[in-house]
């Protein structure tokens, strides 16, 4: 099959990461693979893994550029003659969607998040075909767009475990790392995202500030990278340590290739965010390097944590709740590795997604 992938843009997140997988694999099994997006660094990953890739603009919410851009995707998309075009956001899909009138195409979108209700959002509902990354995310459109059954099918994220693998550790990095922000001997507590008011490191920060006094050998990392846009709100978040006196506790460590020797350095992996996760692939990728995780408790994450065997939940912005949490996750052991393997790998996803393109053809 020829399958042509269409996002905004290749930058940091887990949409894109998992494009740049779901691409490798593709090519792995033969497939032809091709996606289409407005630049990113993690563009080169797409021909590493033996994609193609078109730069086009299907980012800009321009209106005045729209019926241009509308034509010039015609012309690819014709020209290419895919099997599937698979759309991953609101404005590729719009453009998608319009481009499209007269060619035809088999047409699958991904729901990636909880977006707002409104016309604009509605278009993910358009595709002949919708994948759902959770459970959390087919009631979510079920109940604001009233989509039928038979055009939805859940395909969680997957989680690549080559990659994430407890057994793989990298010593030497392990050791630098922990050299270098003086983690030696430390209680470890990670929490993994961009810094962005919606993940709420208000919470994370001052459920820290309550275990100090305890435990006078807590570490808190926040890894993830700032745009320029969330300067205000990281300088915002720099007096609030400076209030509570943990300027050598918490560390930024920005975005992180070896995210997963990070996790293994880490006692407790937290989720903080004020909105709901569509899946929660941070905290798969934790669990599955065998890292307790504690929550909130609501969205994607409810199909991945099994409370009191892998992880807890806590309430959006419960500080207290999540401090007693953590010191509860820090005692779980268990077999994530496997847990993962058996409910979220990288290999279900692709089997189950190729599934739902051979339906369509």
């Amino acid at each position: 099959m020829k399958i042509v992938q269409i996002l905004p843009e290749l930058n940091e997140g887990g949409v894109e990461r998992g494009v740049v997988e779901f691409n490798r694999e593709l090519v792995t099994l033969g497939h032809e693979s091709i996606v289409i997006s407005h630049g990113g660094k993690l563009v080169p990953q797409i021909r590493l893994g033996g994609g193609k890739y078109i730069d086009f603009d299907v980012c800009s919410k321009n209106p005045l550029t729209a019926l241009f851009r509308i034509w010039s995707l015609k012309k690819i998309l014709k020209t290419l003659q895919p099997d599937i075009v698979h759309v991953r956001s609101r404005v590729p899909a719009w453009l998608t969607y319009f481009a499209n009138k007269s060619l035809r195409l088999k047409i699958v979108s991904t729901v990636h998040g909880f977006n707002s209700v409104n016309f604009y959002s509605a278009i993910m509902t358009k595709a002949d075909t919708i994948i759902c990354v959770s459970k959390s995310i087919k009631e979510y459109i079920q109940k604001h767009y009233q989509v039928a059954e038979k055009k939805i099918t859940i395909v969680p994220r997957g989680i690549d475990l080559e990659f994430f693998n407890p057994k793989k550790r990298d010593e030497d990095f392990i050791a630098t790392f922990k050299k270098e922000h003086n983690l030696q001997d430390k209680f470890v507590v990670t929490t993994v995202g961009r810094v962005t008011q919606l993940k709420d490191y208000e919470t994370f920060i001052k459920a820290i500030a309550l275990l100090q006094d305890r435990y006078p050998d807590v570490i808190a990392l926040i890894v993830g990278g700032i745009r320029e846009d969330k300067q205000e709100y990281f300088e915002s978040l720099k007096k609030l340590i400076k209030e509570f006196g943990l300027q050598d506790r918490i560390i930024f460590a920005g975005s992180q290739a070896k995210i997963n020797q990070i996790y293994l350095l880490s006692d407790v992996v937290v989720s903080s965010s004020k909105k709901p996760e569509s899946f929660g692939r941070s905290v798969a990728e934790a669990i599955a390097m065998n890292k307790a995780v504690v929550a909130t408790n609501h969205g994607g994450v409810k199909d991945i944590i099994q409370e009191s065997i892998n992880g807890y939940f806590f309430e959006i912005g419960d500080d207290k709740e999540l401090a007693k949490k953590i010191i509860l996750a820090k005692e779980l052991k268990f077999n994530g590795y496997n847990y993962i393997r058996d409910n979220f790998s990288l290999e279900q996803m692709v089997e189950k997604t190729i599934g739902v393109y051979r339906s369509m053809i």
